[in-house]
């Protein structure tokens, strides 16, 4: 077992390009070049787009992780990279970096998978994963509650999204009220002048009938037309909406049923530790809201800095970190980019 490991990690799944150096769980450089402002005019990630930025920003980004890291290439025991999920296009951008890199280096490659980048991130700030808990991972694409039973190596998927994800609900009704792209930071600020209590929209999947079914799934489709009908009556009857409040109920809904199903989750499971993961984990609301429920409950809630919930490539490197010194054999040069990857593939 090797320990320490001093690893690269690429990520491309989506819309940042990102170039992490750590240490064993030490963060050394993380450096992200985000191509969000190509997309803002699109409402939306355009993946030609984000294919067309990565291919553009991986050797500089590299560069700087390696300068910030202060290291070099031929110091690496190993790089890892996300293999999927993610779109595809942009996928292969960053594989097809990392197996140039482990060819030309003769490192070992570990191609990993994006979710679990997400959950083991809390590590290089706040130590070791206990090796049960279970993580609300939240982002544009993804919304999913995980189990990790036996470490980064074993996570299993309790319940997801049925239809959009947390983060892409928020893009949409942020179009809805004029606000800016991407919604979810737009959404938080303008929540914190509303009234959360205003209007009761509603809570997906939680009735007593999806009990069975979909007890740790989401929907957020069905809240997304409930928002748009709102403000439509309101437009078509000529009234000025109160777009703060309509955020922040919207806001309240979506982190309302977030926090109820983990919890949920960790008592089903009997884990007392919750770890939060992705773009969205950095809701101000929704941390708020996730620490007074868990502390209810005798729950301990890690969630590392906002930083570190978006994409990045420390994520990814922490990934492959624990796979090295666990004694993991690496992928080899022959996998390909999977942007349906499903978690229970931690590695390719």
């Amino acid at each position: 077992m090797m320990s320490e490991p001093l690893v690269l990690g690429i990520e491309s799944s989506c819309d940042e390009t990102g170039v992490g150096v750590v240490r064993g769980r030490t963060l050394l450089a993380n450096e992200v070049a985000s191509s969000v402002e190509q997309h803002v005019r699109f409402g939306g990630v355009v993946p030609e787009v984000a294919s067309r930025a990565h291919l553009e920003a991986m050797v500089p980004t590299l560069d700087r992780a390696l300068a910030a890291a202060e290291v070099e290439l031929t110091d690496l025991d190993a790089i890892a990279v996300t293999a999927g999920p993610g779109l595809m296009g942009a996928l292969v951008v960053g594989v097809a970096a990392a197996k140039a890199l482990a060819l030309a280096t003769g490192k070992p490659l570990y191609g990993v998978n994006h979710l679990a980048g997400h959950v083991t991130v809390d590590a290089l700030e706040h130590g070791p994963l206990p090796e049960r808990c279970v993580a609300l991972l939240v982002s544009g694409g993804h919304t999913s509650i995980l189990l990790m039973d036996g470490g980064v190596g074993n996570i299993r998927e309790l319940g997801a999204t049925i239809d959009d994800a947390a983060g892409e609900a928020y893009d949409k009704v942020a179009r809805l009220l004029g606000l800016a792209y991407p919604g979810g930071p737009v959404i938080d600020r303008a929540a914190a002048e509303g009234d959360r209590r205003a209007i009761r929209f509603p809570r997906g999947l939680t009735g007593a009938r999806d009990q069975d079914k979909h007890r740790f799934n989401f929907s957020f489709s069905g809240l997304k037309t409930s928002v748009a009908r709102w403000v439509e009556t309101r437009e078509l009857e000529g009234e000025e909406f109160p777009v703060a409040d309509v955020a922040a109920s919207f806001q309240e809904a979506v982190c309302d049923v977030l926090t109820a199903k983990t919890i949920d989750a960790c008592q089903e499971y009997g884990v007392d530790t919750v770890v939060l993961g992705g773009g969205v984990a950095a809701n101000s609301r929704l941390r708020e809201l996730m620490a007074d429920r868990a502390a209810s409950a005798g729950i301990q809630v890690r969630r590392p800095r906002p930083g570190l919930c978006t994409d990045n490539g420390a994520m990814i490197a922490a990934v492959g970190s624990e796979l090295v010194a666990a004694g993991r054999p690496p992928s080899g040069l022959d996998f390909g980019a999977d942007s349906g990857l499903p978690i229970s593939r931690v590695q390719v």
